[in-house]
């Protein structure tokens, strides 16, 4: 598995294990006695969706997808900067920065798109 692969993972396990406790917490903030955590659902969202599923995803797409000419070992700079980039969106949101925070995360899946579509490539079926 490419080391890229390991550290996207690694990564979205990491937004998973954060915005599951967040998520037990605004479950269980009645009990708490802290009902503000209700303001934190957008957070456990963004952290869940976005910084788990999102990143999980194209790490997987990274390490599955045909490597035609791609070192895996040295991947180019801007499939790099994709996730550097996701997790700087990630944390600009959970910063109260929507706009750049967006703005980064769109940037990044760009530039995901970049580096995967030439990777995807289509097979012509044949009778037989």
């Amino acid at each position: 598995m490419p080391r890229l692969t390991v550290w996207a993972l690694r990564l979205a396990l990491v937004w998973w294990g954060v915005g599951l406790l967040l998520g037990a917490l605004i479950l269980a903030r009645e009990a708490l006695g802290w009902p503000a955590l209700a303001a934190a659902i957008p957070a456990h969202a963004e952290m869940v969706l976005v910084g788990w599923m999102i990143q999980f995803a194209l790490g997987v797409a990274y390490w599955i997808l045909p490597r035609v000419g791609v070192n895996v070992d040295h991947p180019p700079a801007y499939v790099v900067s994709a996730f550097v980039l996701l997790n700087a969106g990630v944390g600009c949101v959970l910063a109260g920065s929507l706009a750049a925070g967006r703005s980064l995360e769109l940037l990044a899946l760009v530039a995901f798109a970049i580096h995967a579509i030439p990777r995807v490539r289509g097979t012509v079926l044949t009778d037989t």
